[in-house]
């Protein structure tokens, strides 16, 4: 299981975890020339940003780079929960003196042959991807690239369904982790495990090396993870306080607090279920609302209430993305926390 890893040449089998909006490819550089596997997240860019940062992260590391893609359906509109979700709004709406605006665009999209046509240009070392995969079409151009390719799981049925569509690694993601759940079978939540549960059952369940994702934040986290089987570790939210991260400063001071040990699931910010720090918004309606739209429509209408809050410094309105486990947050550049990862993994052994 570890000839995954070795034809990445890294010096532990450590990911940076892809998080979209909090990161560019300043961190994902930085963790490559560490020597672990710095991450791209690419559903917010189109495809000439993408070439601009695929350009930016080529130029400033020769190490292995993962490029990250959703996987989603865009969904269709539905008026009635359109409106729905601009009432739920509204009081917040008028508190801050703004006019309630219509939905508007995504903001996140899938994988796309423009994708595909970028990817191309720039072969990167492996395509992971979140919410399953896309068209075997698309999949088939990827592997034709020479890239490895891998994909979340949140459960045992998702990781033998990866299997199955010939993906090189699995990710088991955790419900400790950070940011957008990864689930693409079901929406049920209750089928959701933490890391140390679903970790040695996905090893069991399949043939391919497995990442473990969620709650890793210390080296006794990543001993753990090895002592379970894991071929490797993912680590995200230990990086978004780094200077070279992208994390703003009300989601760094939330990060640093003690409300940190406080994260919930929620689907306001987005559409679909991501853990962050507990804030006013997911407190006053609930973190889980059926009056949101569905992914990723829910973010046009929050955008507003986001910027108008973060401009008079309040929170309460801001996405704080965080796994459960916040201690390992440290104001070190992005070096010396992979460094610390990939001796913690080789003391491990």
């Amino acid at each position: 299981m570890t000839a995954f890893f070795d034809r990445l040449g890294l010096s532990a089998p450590l990911i940076q975890a892809p998080m979209a909006g909090a990161q560019d490819h300043r961190l994902a550089a930085a963790v490559s020339n560490a020597g672990a596997l710095g991450s791209l997240p690419a559903a917010m860019l189109d495809a000439t940003g993408l070439r601009t940062q695929l350009a930016a992260l080529r130029q400033a590391t020769r190490g292995p780079i993962n490029v990250n893609f959703f996987c989603h359906r865009p969904p269709e509109p539905d008026a009635g929960r359109e409106a729905a979700w601009r009432e739920a709004l509204a009081p917040f709406y008028r508190e801050l003196g703004l006019e309630v605006v219509p939905a508007g665009g995504p903001g996140r999209s899938p994988f796309s042959a423009e994708a595909a046509e970028v990817l191309a240009e720039f072969k990167p070392e492996v395509v992971s991807f979140h919410f399953g995969l896309p068209t075997p079409e698309l999949l088939d151009r990827v592997k034709g690239l020479g890239s490895l390719v891998v994909s979340s799981a949140t459960t045992v049925d998702e990781a033998l369904w990866l299997q199955a569509q010939g993906v090189d690694a699995v990710i088991a993601q955790g419900l400790e982790a950070g940011g957008h759940r990864g689930m693409f079978l079901s929406d049920d939540l209750s089928t959701q495990l933490g890391t140390f549960a679903l970790l040695p059952q996905v090893v069991a369940a399949v043939q391919l090396p497995v990442i473990a994702a969620g709650g890793i934040a210390d080296a006794a986290g990543v001993a753990a993870a090895r002592a379970l089987g894991a071929a490797g570790v993912q680590v995200g939210t230990s990086y978004l306080c780094t200077p070279e991260a992208l994390t703003g400063p009300l989601h760094r001071a939330a990060l640093r607090s003690a409300a940190a040990r406080h994260t919930a699931l929620t689907n306001l910010f987005s559409g679909r279920p991501a853990r962050g720090i507990v804030n006013r918004l997911m407190r006053e309606l609930g973190p889980l609302s059926d009056r949101a739209p569905a992914f990723p429509l829910a973010t046009a209408a929050v955008a507003p209430l986001r910027a108008a809050a973060e401009a008079r410094g309040l929170d309460g309105f801001t996405p704080l993305w965080s796994g459960q486990n916040a201690s390992g947050v440290r104001e070190l550049p992005a070096e010396a926390i992979t460094r610390g990862f990939i001796d913690a993994w080789n003391a491990a052994g």
